[in-house]
């Protein structure tokens, strides 16, 4: 993965609209936890205006879930930020392309596929993330 940014990831059906996130054994961040003491920054107060493109940390979970290249697009409408002791790490969104959710590769890689109504024993730090995700891809 691409040192200092994180991916949620989302499968949205097609057809019905059910929205399903990859939630891993750490949470829901891809692939590895935040840090203790990490704390989400307010929307609209980024530490800085560039952002990380996101064609890197995409290749990079693609090949990590031994997914084929574009199987996963980013949300540009998307963006978090988190402030953890050694600095920010950005926090991007990104969908899978497929009809379906890759269910086998999300339980190779040690995840697997919740509803947001799913999510309640995860870290209140993700717990946001999580609705902020929601609000973009339903705004989407």
């Amino acid at each position: 993965m691409v040192a200092d940014v994180r991916l949620i990831l989302f499968h949205k059906q097609s057809t019905s609209g059910r929205t399903r996130f990859l939630r891993f054994g750490s949470g829901l961040l891809a692939f590895e936890p935040l840090p203790a003491l990490s704390a989400l920054v307010e929307e609209g107060a980024a530490a800085s205006s560039v952002r990380p493109h996101p064609a890197a940390a995409l290749r990079a979970a693609e090949e990590r879930l031994g997914l084929a290249g574009g199987s996963l697009k980013a949300e540009a409408e998307f963006y978090a930020e988190v402030e953890t002791p050694a600095g920010a790490v950005p926090v991007l969104l990104a969908a899978f392309t497929s009809i379906d959710p890759p269910f086998d590769a999300a339980a190779q890689a040690g995840g697997q596929f919740i509803a947001l109504t799913e999510a309640r024993g995860l870290h209140p730090l993700e717990l946001d993330l999580a609705r902020r995700a929601y609000e973009t891809i339903l705004g989407g």
